[in-house]
């Protein structure tokens, strides 16, 4: 007898499926988690069934709107979201756990004159009442569910009609539907296609709160981001004051911004010149030099910090803390064969202070000058600083922004910048601008 369903496993995590069982789901790495399913062949029909085609309309006729957006008091995260909370968006703020999303949400909430709902499967309401005191903020209209079951929120929220919903974390939350545990893929999808709906159609805001993992756990915010309408996440070292809000993805805005603030015993602060945050405790150390970085739209000035030194084995090590390793050992390459510097038999170890992590190539340059200045044991100006990207061809390439560099140096008080040669005239400040074509040329400015 011939049979009508063909049997597969399904993994009770992620959903995917395999045509014989086996002890390791190979999509999501969980163990244990094949399950023997029924999979129906695919027949076709003899009643076609009919379908009404679908409404077009021509852009022309299209109205657009401004969307309403909902203040929330903090100038670095309204900055991040292009002016605000929209009215009816999904958001979702990602991060390591412990770097202070709780935080951020309830200082949003204490500035925010709405009602709003804090949804939390991971703490009670007294340890959300402990924070709270903790920071000093009080809000009238924050109210707390306890709750990990997403039909039972939805069905609160609609009841309730908040303006603006907290979850914390999606990864707690989970949904009938599916049998598999909270914080798989299934579950995440799911709860966060039920919140997204209701939010849509009672014009609500929902912020998800969702913890990253430093090796990208699947089940992690990755996975939504293409789900709701806002992704943001907050960065930064926890052995450090400073954290960045970026924006990953904004279908009201810009994601070109980032937000800064300074984590205090009161919470996350606000930092106001965040081009001079990292240089209050600058040394005058060889191997030391100032980098204007541009992090969004705005310039940081940054410390980079190298230390040469003989390598006590065969093989000589290279260290970084803030920049790509594999970046730095280019740059040594250049270094080694475009300048004629003898880094072979050197360890390397660069840092970058207050644990901001850079990937623009305007940093290039000054590594080089910190690495070249450790070497020859010279100290370079405090006055000084530098910026451009490097090739490896020993060559100094023009970067973006240059003009907004050299404001944000002059403000600060540098008067000799090394740079790139471009052809565009700049309206400059009054300062030295020393602009080179190659690395040979940059480091005769600092012997």
């Amino acid at each position: 007898m011939a049979k009508n369903h063909s049997e597969i496993f399904s993994c009770t995590n992620c959903d995917s499926q395999f045509p014989k069982w086996q002890g390791r789901c190979s999509e999501c790495g969980q163990w244990g988690t094949l399950a023997k399913t029924q999979a129906k062949p695919a027949t076709e029909s003899k009643n076609k069934i009919s379908v009404a085609p679908g409404k077009v309309i021509a852009f022309t006729d299209i109205k657009t709107a401004d969307f309403q957006r909902l203040k929330t008091g903090l100038n670095e995260i309204d900055r991040v979201l292009g002016g605000g909370l929209v009215n009816g968006s999904l958001i979702l703020l990602g991060g390591e756990p412990g770097i202070g999303k709780s935080t951020i949400v309830l200082q949003i909430c204490s500035t925010l004159n709405v009602p709003i709902l804090y949804v939390s499967g991971e703490e009670s309401g007294s340890q959300i009442k402990t924070r709270l005191d903790r920071l000093k903020i009080k809000s009238d209209q924050l109210k707390f569910l306890g709750e990990t079951n997403v039909e039972t929120i939805v069905s609160t929220i609609v009841e309730q009609k908040p303006k603006f919903v907290i979850i914390d974390s999606i990864q707690t939350i989970h949904s009938a539907e599916s049998p598999s545990g909270a914080g798989s893929v299934n579950q995440v999808r799911i709860s966060t296609t039920k919140l997204l709906e209701v939010a849509k159609q009672n014009d609500i805001t929902i912020l998800i709160i969702g913890h990253v993992t430093k090796d990208g756990d699947v089940g992690g915010p990755k996975t939504l981001e293409h789900l709701v309408d806002v992704v943001l996440y907050l960065e930064g070292d926890q052995f450090h004051t400073l954290r960045i809000l970026r924006g990953a993805k904004n279908r009201f805005g810009s994601t070109s911004e980032v937000g800064i603030f300074e984590m205090r015993s009161n919470g996350l602060t606000e930092v106001s010149d965040p081009a001079a945050i990292f240089l209050g405790d600058k040394q005058s150390t060889a191997g030391s030099i100032i980098a204007p970085v541009l992090e969004g739209s705005r310039i940081f000035l940054l410390e980079v910090q190298a230390l040469v030194n003989q390598t006590n084995f065969g093989y000589p090590q290279r260290r970084s803390s803030g920049f790509d390793l594999n970046r730095l050992q280019l740059l040594v390459a250049a270094l080694s064969q475009r300048s004629n510097i003898k880094l072979m038999n050197q360890d390397i170890y660069l840092n970058l202070v207050g644990g901001l992590k850079v990937t623009e190539p305007a940093i290039d340059l000054p590594v080089c000058l910190a690495v070249a200045s450790a070497l020859k044991n010279k100290i370079i100006s405090s006055d000084l600083a530098a910026f451009g990207e490097v090739g490896l061809g020993g060559e100094i390439r023009p970067v973006t922004q240059i003009g907004k560099r050299l404001t944000e140096l002059h403000r600060l008080g540098f008067k000799t910048v090394i740079m790139p040669k471009i052809k565009e005239k700049i309206n400059s400040p009054k300062m030295t601008l020393q602009t080179v074509a190659n690395l040979t040329e940059a480091l005769k400015l600092i012997e």
